[in-house]
């Protein structure tokens, strides 16, 4: 599970899920639009759950 200076943080911005996952916002959008990532919204605030981040990254094929 990923860890940050602020651990009672449960829901990340785009900005800061792709900072936590070191992925472009361009992929992450991908991922978002192709069902791989579950996005949330709150107004216009787009959230992605941490949870969700980690499942999404865990389920990334491993490197050969």
């Amino acid at each position: 599970m990923f860890q940050s200076a602020d651990n009672l943080t449960q829901a990340l911005s785009i900005s800061e899920a792709c900072a936590l996952a070191g992925i472009g916002r361009t992929k992450l959008y991908q991922a978002i639009s192709e069902g791989q990532l579950i996005a949330r919204k709150l107004g216009k605030r787009t959230l992605i759950l941490r949870r969700d981040l980690d499942q999404f990254l865990s389920s990334l094929p491993s490197a050969t």
